[in-house]
């Protein structure tokens, strides 16, 4: 009996080119180091789509489908999701928007995710954008924010810094060799950190887009 990534491999080897072009920028950086306040900032002045790979999972939970019985109950046997699941669900809501400028938020998480998206979409970021931010002001921001999330514990905080170090760190890496990473020093205040990150995508009016190869239904 074949498995969930026998079944993804396969469809993936039936990629087809489109005609739709796009530019992805990856957003990464540790747990409290601002992603998600300058990601809304981006899509606010430079109209771009925000994805988050956590955020598609969810919503495929929730919508009752096979698919997201089988990731739901992936993670009660505290299995990890095949990459191959994760980037079919990112690659849909490309094909399905209308917009061809995105913000792929917290993903890659490691290498092997890295390595799968660009294999199976045939897309490269156009840059990699890294909100650097020291372990100590992560931590005082997760534990000063008040949102109720019951990960925002001390204990449960140093084990996500744990797990960002050890695997998002060789993507950074990775990205850094090819002269893709845009470091952004994410201890400075959110508006002073935004104009840093708004010089960034100014220019991307003017450089070319990439082609999109999507999964067949």
């Amino acid at each position: 009996m074949g498995t969930v990534v026998d079944a993804a491999n396969k469809e993936a080897n039936r990629s087809v080119l489109t005609n739709k072009k796009v530019t992805v920028v990856f957003v990464l950086g540790g747990p409290g180091s601002g992603k998600g306040t300058q990601c809304a900032n981006v899509v606010e002045h430079f109209g771009y789509t925000h994805l988050s790979a956590g955020d598609l999972l969810r919503a495929e939970i929730k919508s009752g489908s096979e698919n997201g019985t089988m990731i739901q109950n992936m993670i009660k046997d505290g299995k990890i999701v095949p990459s191959e699941v994760t980037i079919k669900l990112l690659q849909r809501a490309i094909e399905e928007n209308g917009n061809d400028k995105f913000l792929i938020d917290g993903f890659p998480r490691n290498e092997e995710n890295r390595a799968a998206f660009e294999l199976v979409t045939g897309i490269e970021p156009e840059f990699v954008l890294f909100f650097d931010c020291s372990e100590e002001e992560m931590e005082r921001r997760l534990l000063s924010r008040n949102q109720g999330r019951e990960d925002d514990n001390i204990e449960t905080i140093r084990k996500r810094f744990k797990v960002y170090m050890e695997s998002s760190l060789p993507v950074i890496e990775y990205y850094n060799s090819k002269g893709k990473v845009r470091k952004i020093d994410a201890t400075k205040p959110a508006v002073e950190v935004f104009g840093a990150v708004k010089a960034l995508f100014t220019p991307l009016n003017s450089v070319p887009t990439i082609i999109l190869s999507h999964v067949s239904a």
